[in-house]
């Protein structure tokens, strides 16, 4: 808990790490200022790109005590705006699931090369960084906690695949080792409710430990405040709840 009395500093900056392949990426860098050990945090950025709000929230979980990289997905796509990289994205249908995997390892990676990480990481993401994490849990894991926050198309019918999505993430879900946190707005067309319905049961199939919350009057990315979905209250609680969860399974 924070006292008033206490030292805060942070470092933020943005950084180059080996991705998928062994390709360079660039990654936005946040870590509390000390020796640690901290925990460590992989944050993966929705479709609409690696924007402001993803390296907003990469020092907010600095804040709160996470050594925490953001790796750009879109990197090989060409730079600019994120607007308009994000274009580019869904020009090509969207990133190759095998190359957001390799990333999110190689971030995790990175991590773990760092000397005052405390062992532990975890791996959160929104809208399609949601789904990345879901993803990345079952074929690489590595995780200690995983975080998906209204990820669509983590349950995918077969005319749903592409060449860039070849399998539905929920095939993977009996490879998650770590808990998972979901939040989920009642209101969102992807995923559905009922979306979140199946994955939740084959969580409980496969015996996982997890939580989810679902919000009422909430849809897709209700925790964007510069966005008309954003809903305060429901947000609030949202971000409460996954403080929560990391304090339980990344802080030791």
């Amino acid at each position: 808990m924070y006292t008033t009395d206490q030292y805060e500093g942070m470092f933020a900056e943005t950084v180059q790490m080996q991705g998928a392949n062994g390709e360079t990426i660039n990654a936005y860098y946040a870590r509390p200022m000390g020796p640690g050990p901290f925990p460590g945090m992989v944050i993966i950025h929705h479709f609409p790109g690696w924007d402001e709000w993803y390296r907003e929230a990469a020092r907010r979980f600095a804040h709160h005590g996470y050594a925490t990289i953001s790796p750009n997905l879109y990197y090989r796509v060409g730079h600019g705006s994120p607007e308009a990289v994000a274009a580019q994205v869904r020009a090509n249908g969207g990133i190759p699931d095998d190359v957001a995997v390799g990333d999110i390892e190689g971030a995790a990676k990175f991590l773990r090369s760092q000397p005052y990480l405390n062992g532990k990481i975890g791996v959160f993401g929104t809208c399609s960084g949601g789904r990345h994490a879901y993803l990345a849990a079952g074929r690489v894991g590595g995780f200690d906690a995983v975080i998906n926050c209204w990820g669509g198309r983590v349950v995918m019918s077969k005319e749903q695949l592409t060449p860039n999505y070849p399998v539905s993430p929920l095939n993977y879900t009996p490879n998650i080792a770590a808990p998972v946190l979901g939040l989920f707005g009642l209101l969102d067309r992807s995923p559905t409710p009922e979306n979140v319905d199946i994955l939740e049961a084959e969580l409980k199939k496969y015996g996982k430990t997890y939580e989810f919350h679902r919000y009422e009057d909430a849809g897709h990315g209700f925790f964007y405040y510069h966005r008309p979905n954003y809903r305060q209250v429901q947000a609030v609680d949202g971000w409460n709840r996954i403080w929560a969860f990391l304090g339980k399974y990344l802080e030791v």
